[in-house]
């Protein structure tokens, strides 16, 4: 089994978030992590690998000090890692992103793809579904349990106060919670051989079958107005009331809001 797992470097938001004049991330400048969900996803991949014996390859798409979260991976147990990374590439949205993570999937062997449901810095959960529907794939999204049987992938799709069971046959992309696993640490053995390995880096020229228009900031057709890195709160309603009108003001407030 050939597994291939899309992992991105996000913001450390606990550091800080810095944008550039343009109102994108200014990636260069942030402490980073790798994506929570991602991270959940290619340990779902490494288990597989665990139990099949399986070929793990960690790709990502980014600038190239997105060497790191590939040889965290490969720390992790990943066997190979990819970068992905032009200066035609740069302030990808969405649909950019997919369509150049897609090109550069295509050069791979593949019997299934995970993803991350979301990356933190986006909260939009749309790359690993549309990296599916440009390589023609079915696609199982907020994978919550993961089980292979013969040709085929069994998931726990999480929905509401409930889950859905779903059978796809392979090739096929997921698009992994957070809450699927709790993932592995590095060890020191997986450092030592992290750092030794070589990571292939491709460019915009090993992107199969896919347009200009579609890459980079000028393929993307989603612009951002506005940007920032908190979102500000009022001051809020302010009261001074005794114990028991503070009670009673409080308990109205929550039957107001249908809280209670």
């Amino acid at each position: 089994m050939k597994i291939v797992v899309c992992i991105k470097q996000v913001p450390d938001t606990k550091g800080g978030v810095k944008f550039n004049p343009d109102g994108t991330l200014d990636r260069g400048a942030m402490l980073t992590i790798m994506n929570p969900d991602d991270k959940a996803g290619l340990e779902a991949a490494l288990r597989l690998k665990d139990q099949y014996g399986a070929e793990v390859t960690a790709i990502t798409m980014g600038l190239p000090k997105a060497e790191e979260v590939l040889r965290e991976a490969m720390a992790m147990g990943a066997d190979k890692g990819i970068l992905v990374t032009d200066r035609v590439l740069g302030g990808a949205d969405t649909w950019a992103t997919s369509q150049t993570l897609a090109g550069a999937i295509r050069n791979l062997e593949y019997d299934l793809i995970i993803t991350g449901r979301q990356a933190i810095d986006g909260d939009t959960a749309q790359v690993g579904p549309q990296i599916s529907e440009h390589l023609g794939i079915p696609v199982i999204s907020y994978a919550q349990k993961i089980e292979i049987e013969g040709d085929s992938v069994i998931v726990e799709r999480q929905y509401d106060d409930r889950y859905h069971v779903l059978k796809a046959q392979m090739p096929c992309l997921i698009t992994a919670l957070a809450e699927l696993n709790e993932a592995r640490y590095m060890t020191p053995g997986g450092i030592f051989d992290a750092y030794d390995a070589e990571i292939t880096v491709w460019g915009r020229a090993d992107l199969k079958d896919v347009e200009d228009s579609n890459l980079g900031l000028k393929g993307s057709p989603t612009q951002i107005a506005k940007a920032s890195d908190k979102v500000r709160k009022g001051a809020g309603e302010k009261v001074a009331l005794d114990p028991t009108e503070a009670v009673a003001y409080i308990v109205g407030k929550l039957k107001d809001k249908h809280v209670i």
